[in-house]
């Protein structure tokens, strides 16, 4: 069904979108990334990137500038071989086909339960919204969920499943401590070579194409704004609150958060589970993350399927997480800012719903075994 559907919107999409359609979606500046790249030419570029997505119809909106390190260009790569509104189509199926293996990897790892409540994540908010825009953070997402179905059986896999972390490290520093100390700590160095060999083989790839990419990227990153903005984050807004011009207060959280999560993992170590004390180091990364965006809070879909499965099992009701979802899908069709303090409030609102899912039942997340079976009664 998830096939057909896709391949239907794909039809109905290349039959009525046009280029300049295409360059109103965030996709437009991976598809100037992609351009750049295949051509030779320098992926980070301003002015080259601008002109790209004016010449692609733009026109007075608002150029989408991408700030992702050249160590995962790879999957912009295709989309210079194609026109925007082509690319536009891909790039919706690619995303489509990794929210779905994810989805039913997750259904694997809770055990494979008689229900299907892993598609609720098909109107999980900011799912929606990446899906709308052409983001890349369901990337992320899958590279999450296929490092937690793999780590136990396929650990170079695994590490190898976490390459597209990479285009938003800022996102995952508290997770990739603990990760590290886990690594050691159990000896699973093949998750870290698995890594490393990914990452290795993305940035030959990069450079082979462009050869200057790293030195062009430190030079953008040195004149980007991008610390100077308001981001709907914590950090931010304690620097907002305080002192705007001291940088340095938007990590106070990252700094607060690497210090919980070594006594979280020390005291918790021999009996470490990813798909449980996993799952809440997860959230406790992207609070804490100095900057982030709505959409990227894709990658707490597992935490938020944990808490569904565990309302199930408990008999306790979906409308908390109906209505909150409900709620965040009102301001992105009311159109306000991706950047506003108003999305302040999600991330807290999904650990509110994890922890009235998950209260008195003696865990929190589903492991991977399936629940246990009830009498039915006729």
């Amino acid at each position: 069904m998830v096939i057909a559907g896709a391949a239907f919107v794909a039809g109905v999409e290349y039959a009525t979108q046009t280029d300049e359609q295409a360059t109103e979606q965030d996709f437009i500046e991976f598809w100037a990334i992609g351009q750049q790249l295949v051509h030779g030419a320098n992926p980070y570029d301003v002015p080259a990137i601008v002109q790209l997505e004016r010449n692609a119809g733009l026109g007075a909106n608002q150029p989408r500038i991408s700030l992702s390190p050249p160590a995962v260009l790879f999957p912009m790569l295709p989309l210079g071989l194609m026109r925007p509104k082509t690319g536009r189509i891909a790039w919706f199926l690619g995303t489509m086909g990794c929210l779905s293996l994810s989805l039913w990897l997750l259904w694997r790892l809770h055990g494979r339960p008689d229900n299907r409540l892993h598609l609720l994540g098909f109107a999980f908010a900011p799912v929606i919204v990446c899906l709308i825009s052409g983001q890349l953070s369901i990337f992320l997402l899958t590279g999450i969920v296929l490092f937690l179905s793999l780590h136990k059986t396929r650990p170079i896999l695994a590490g190898a499943a976490l390459l597209p972390c990479a285009l938003k490290p800022h996102l995952f520093l508290v997770f990739a401590l603990v990760l590290l100390l886990w690594v050691f700590y159990r000896r699973a160095f093949r998750v870290l070579a698995g890594f490393a060999a990914a990452l290795l083989v993305s940035c030959g790839l990069s450079v082979w194409f462009d050869p200057h990419v790293w030195a062009q990227y430190f030079a953008m990153m040195g004149e980007t704004r991008v610390m100077q903005s308001f981001i709907p984050t914590f950090g931010v807004a304690l620097r907002f609150l305080i002192d705007r011009n001291a940088v340095g207060l938007q990590f106070v959280p990252l700094a607060a958060g690497c210090l919980w999560a070594l006594w979280y993992f020390w005291t918790r170590r021999s009996r470490w589970d990813w798909m449980e004390q996993g799952l809440i180091l997860l959230v406790v990364s992207d609070v804490c993350a100095p900057y982030g965006y709505f959409t990227d809070e894709c990658i707490l879909l597992p935490f938020v399927l944990a808490g569904l499965y565990a309302a199930a099992e408990a008999k306790r009701s979906f409308v908390p997480i109906a209505l909150i979802d409900a709620a965040a899908l009102v301001e992105v069709y009311a159109q306000v800012n991706i950047i506003s303090p108003w999305y302040l409030w999600t991330v807290p609102a999904w650990v509110g719903w994890y922890v009235y899912a998950t209260r008195k039942t003696g865990r929190r997340a589903s492991p991977a075994e399936p629940a246990p079976a009830t009498k039915r009664t006729e």
